[in-house]
């Protein structure tokens, strides 16, 4: 099968102008515009506010939240008004949330093929599945330009079997149909040699079918039997049209007790500057009761929102927060495969399980069959050596590795990040969430620490669970990795990230001049946990007792991550030091880190502090995003400035009693 492009081509480079000549249809070349963008995230192909779209309507978005020379260059509209049918961008491209709305305004747009020097895992498997080609061979520019038709054996070489199969048959559901009529569980447990703990898992959930092997190695194209899928709000509208529009009402779901529903991205809509402004409100509302509608229609369990007057007449039944934060506090467990419509999923690898993130179509597939996708990657083993320091959280430690040479050239791109260390065995269950969760920025298939007795008591003390460890429950000892990486953790600082990407971290120490900040945040998956909230407290509380409040141009937002973490904090007396140092207490909900809800930033001049994993351009409103970890956020509140507990105490040591 031969496919032939239209000769525009749009180039995603760091150059405005040379983005709009290209929109236009002007013929230009790699070295004209170079240097291409690297790290284009979905946020900008599709942001947040789109979302309430599934549809058609997709395609009139397309990169109106791209970013180049502090400009947005393509407008609504533009892709589809000037014919592009090819994108070319530099490394790392898709990066950020699994959102599959940004490969389907693409390819609604009329766009059919994007090359780029690197993917990220979940965008480029999203592709996949509505059909869009992605490449990393740039020999097909100019034979595009030419006219020239070019082989769909050549626009899947060097992909694995089953994604070619998947692209040749125009999508996953297609190839849902043609060959998983007959999916079954694969006998044994895998080859006997030694493995990690995460291919030891893989193995126990593996599943044969027409064109997949039963015990697949790193990089076969694989399916797995998921023991949890979750999805959100933002997804459920685009599976359920999919999915009736495909197979008709009403569907026969595989398992509806193992699938959970949340309403997590919405509480605060109302209080969204970005959705409000856009008449987005009624949108999100009619999303938010598609979902509803799913839900009650086939039975499944469900999640919702918890609204502020909610709260207050709250009788502790309904258990509301954040998807995959919920998932590790009352579903995951270890040695289990978690799945849900969202990149931050590998929180609860945490536990000891394998958790990743999948896009609407994996979903809806997985609805249908129980089977899941992936392309079996390799591990990257990530020792944390040393203790941690007093003041330095698991945030300080991801924020350092993002930071490396090594990860900010994509080399954790695809891969598993297994953590472990004398630095592990020191961290509890919250923060080793902070690891796994934020291997989505690390640009990671998921994070897993190996179950031992902390996940115990984290099941005993959370869950009321007496969880029995089992011996093959760790990787053996000769395991093959990708690589390994030392952290000395004793010698990391507190860090953050300049605006921009996660991976833009340096000490705070070496900042140099002092960064006035407008907002605070803290809160979400990464930093809305009970530990989490423990280090907010600690800054705040001592605060109080010295008299001291948010710096008066600062607004302080604390937003817990689950109803268990708001009752934690009550049980604790929490509330009371941040009610003292004029904090804004939010109910559970990912709010601001999605732009969606207090603390979104509502001018570009704005400067953010915030605990939140990712500040790619637009995430949190259209102000400069900092990150940091929460014991920085909280000091940071009170002085005004980016500063950390140590720094804060030391500042006013002289002045206070």
């Amino acid at each position: 099968m031969m496919l032939r492009f239209a000769p525009k081509i749009l180039w995603l480079c760091s150059t405005p102008e040379i983005v709009e000549r290209s929109l236009c249809g002007e013929a230009l070349t790699l070295a004209d515009a170079a240097p291409l963008r690297d790290d284009v995230s979905t946020d900008e192909i599709t942001p947040l506010p789109i979302l309430t779209h599934w549809d058609d309507q997709l395609g009139r978005h397309p990169y109106t939240g791209f970013a180049a020379g502090g400009r947005t260059p393509i407008g609504i509209d533009a892709v589809r008004a000037n014919g592009i049918e090819v994108v070319i961008a530099g490394k790392r491209y898709g990066k950020g949330s699994s959102r599959e709305h940004s490969p389907a305004a693409e390819k609604f747009a009329g766009v059919r093929l994007v090359i780029a020097e690197s993917f990220e895992r979940i965008y480029r498997q999203n592709a996949d599945n509505i059909g869009l080609f992605t490449s990393t061979d740039f020999g097909l520019v100019d034979r595009i330009r030419a006219g020239e038709a070019i082989a769909v054996d050549e626009l899947v070489a060097g992909r694995d079997a089953l994604a070619a199969a998947i692209l040749k048959a125009g999508g996953l559901l297609r190839f849902g149909q043609q060959f998983m009529r007959e999916v079954r569980e694969a006998e044994g447990t895998g080859p006997d040699r030694p493995r990690t703990l995460f291919e030891k898992i893989v193995a126990r959930h593996a599943l044969a079918t027409e064109l997949t092997e039963a015990h697949p190695a790193p990089g076969d194209g694989a399916f797995v039997r998921a023991d949890w899928r979750f999805i959100h709000e933002y997804y459920t509208g685009m599976a359920a049209h999919m999915l009736h529009s495909t197979f008709g009402r009403p569907l026969a779901l595989h398992d509806p007790q193992s699938i959970v529903v949340f309403e997590d991205h919405t509480s605060y809509v109302s209080e969204s500057p970005t959705h409000v402004r856009a008449g987005l409100v009624p949108n999100v509302l009619a999303m938010c009761e598609a979902q509803r509608r799913f839900a009650a229609d086939y039975g499944l369990r469900s999640h919702r929102t918890l609204t502020e007057d909610e709260a207050r007449a709250d009788d502790g039944r309904n258990v509301a927060g954040i998807s995959h934060a919920m998932m590790a506090e009352h579903y995951a467990l270890p040695g289990q495969v978690v799945v849900g419509t969202d990149s931050h999923t590998p929180h609860s690898g945490a536990l000891g399980c394998v958790a990743f993130g999948v896009g609407t179509t994996d979903m809806a597939n997985a609805f249908m069959t129980g089977a899941v996708r992936l392309t079996v990657p390799q591990s990257l083993r990530i020792v944390l050596d040393g203790r941690v320091p007093a003041g330095v959280t698991a945030k300080d430690i991801v924020l350092h590795l993002l930071a490396l040479p090594r990860i900010r050239a994509g080399g954790g791109v695809g891969r598993v990040f297994e953590f472990t260390g004398d630095a592990i065995a020191q961290l509890a269950t919250d923060e080793r969430a902070t690891l796994t969760n934020m291997t989505a920025e690390l640009g990671g298939f998921t994070g897993i620490v190996a179950p031992d007795e902390e996940t115990v008591r984290f099941l005993r003390e959370r869950r009321g669970i007496d969880f029995v460890l089992q011996p093959w429950m760790r990787s053996d000892a000769d395991a093959v990795y990708a690589e390994t990486i030392h952290v000395d953790c004793a010698r990391v600082p507190p860090m953050v990230a300049r605006p921009g990407d996660p991976g833009n971290g340096l000490p705070l120490a070496d900042i140099g001049e002092p960064v006035r900040i407008d907002i605070a945040y803290g809160g979400s998956c990464t930093a809305g946990k009970r530990e989490d909230f423990d280090h907010y407290h600690a800054v705040l509380r001592w605060a109080a007792d010295h008299g001291l409040r948010v710096a008066p141009h600062v607004s302080l937002y604390l937003q817990f991550g689950t109803t268990a973490v708001r009752d934690h904090c009550a049980q604790r007396g929490y509330l009371d030091a941040f009610e003292k140092v004029g904090a804004r207490l939010l109910q559970p909900s990912c709010g601001a880190c999605g732009n969606c809800g207090p603390g979104s930033s509502i001018d570009e001049k704005q400067v953010t502090v915030s605990a939140i994993n990712r500040n790619f351009p637009g995430r949190g409103g259209p102000g400069q995003v900092w990150l940091a970890s929460p014991p920085t956020v909280a000091a940071s509140a009170i002085a005004g400035e980016l500063m950390s507990f140590d720094e804060l105490r030391r500042r006013h040591a002289s002045s206070l009693p």
